[in-house]
């Protein structure tokens, strides 16, 4: 059961206290380029983004946050460090959402001054830890950049926020590492109830960073853990919000999607399993239902899977395939095994 944290409000998008886990990514371009930036912020939603965030590290980038959320179809947050009138700016000119450090934004006055913005514009923040930014004072304590480490830096940036009577927080406590990113969001989730905002960072390219994200992420939201998540991938990042869902499926978080269940193939196939399930994907792209799909091999585990499945297709035979809709009887099926499947679904989700 997930853990009942306190909720802040992103634009229309809720982050914690029971709402669904939602999904975000960054975006890679020049942030002043705002032609450039609002184009890959609307194919970061399309790719199935809730939440989109920019950087803002100079004014130009502050200035052009105004046409970014006005072109935006999804609420924005802006990426801040050591300057606080940046931030103050990315509010005042409608940013949904912070992420900052407070340990670096210039002191207790300066701290006070952005906290008095974001309550007078009622705009949540993130306080984002990695593993690379605790302080030396807890390094020292600690040893290094340790899960207790890291929690302790994020709780203490908290307090300067919650010093100054404002409270809309949500926390990331990141590493690279797999084990010290699942420790400290464990650490954190027993010690406070902000929302929490899932990730590893610095995951890697999409081949290996996949994986890293999904073991840590999925591991926490299984724990019940977790309110928003970014999978963190090197190069283009429209391949992160796919990867996120996929996340949130596979452990039981997310419905609204179809989901395809195909065997690894043995001596006993007698069927193109890796064709199929590739053209069945590539005719679904885009369908956000619930629904489920199977294509097995043979007819082993083949009409037992397919059972189970709203439809499916098994190996009968060289050539031949078992097709099993839900509550039917099998039907032998030959020719373009992978065509009879999508042309079945289709007509089943009409």
């Amino acid at each position: 059961m997930a853990k009942n944290t306190r909720q802040v409000l992103c634009g229309g998008v809720a982050i914690g206290g029971g709402a669904p886990v939602t999904v975000q990514s960054m975006t890679n371009t020049d942030t002043a380029d705002v032609e450039a930036t609002l184009s890959q912020i609307r194919a970061l939603t399309v790719a199935g983004a809730d939440i989109v965030r920019v950087s803002v590290y100079n004014p130009a980038c502050a200035k052009a946050v105004r046409a970014l959320v006005d072109g935006s179809p999804v609420p924005l947050v802006a990426d801040i460090h050591f300057d606080h009138k940046l931030a103050i700016a990315a509010v005042e000119n409608g940013i949904s959402k912070l992420r900052i450090n407070p340990g670096n934004i210039g002191g207790e006055k300066n701290v006070r001054a952005l906290a008095d913005c974001l309550k007078a514009h009622r705009i949540p923040v993130r306080i984002g830890v990695n593993s690379g930014s605790v302080e030396k004072d807890i390094l020292q304590k600690y040893g290094g950049p340790t899960p207790q480490g890291m929690v302790e830096s994020a709780l203490s940036h908290a307090r300067l926020l919650e010093d100054c009577g404002y409270g809309d927080i949500v926390l990331s406590m990141k590493a690279s590492n797999v084990p010290d990113t699942v420790a400290a969001y464990r650490l954190a989730s027993a010690q406070c109830d902000y929302p929490l905002h899932l990730g590893v960072t610095e995951a890697g390219l999409p081949e290996q960073g996949r994986i890293k994200s999904a073991i840590g992420i999925g591991a926490l939201l299984l724990d019940g853990i977790g309110d928003t998540i970014r999978v963190s991938l090197t190069g283009d990042p429209c391949l992160e919000p796919p990867a996120g869902i996929e996340i949130l499926q596979d452990v039981g978080l997310r419905r609204d999607c179809v989901q395809y269940v195909s065997c690894p193939t043995c001596g006993r196939t007698c069927i193109d399993v890796a064709g199929i399930m590739r053209r069945v994907q590539e005719a679904l792209s885009g369908v956000s239902v619930p629904f489920k799909v199977a294509v097995m091999g043979c007819v082993v585990n083949g009409p037992g899977e397919a059972r189970e499945a709203d439809i499916g297709i098994c190996g009968g035979g060289e050539g031949i395939g078992l097709l099993i809709k839900r509550g039917e009887a099998p039907r032998k099926v030959t020719g373009d095994l992978a065509q009879a499947l999508i042309d079945e679904i289709r007509a089943m989700l009409r």
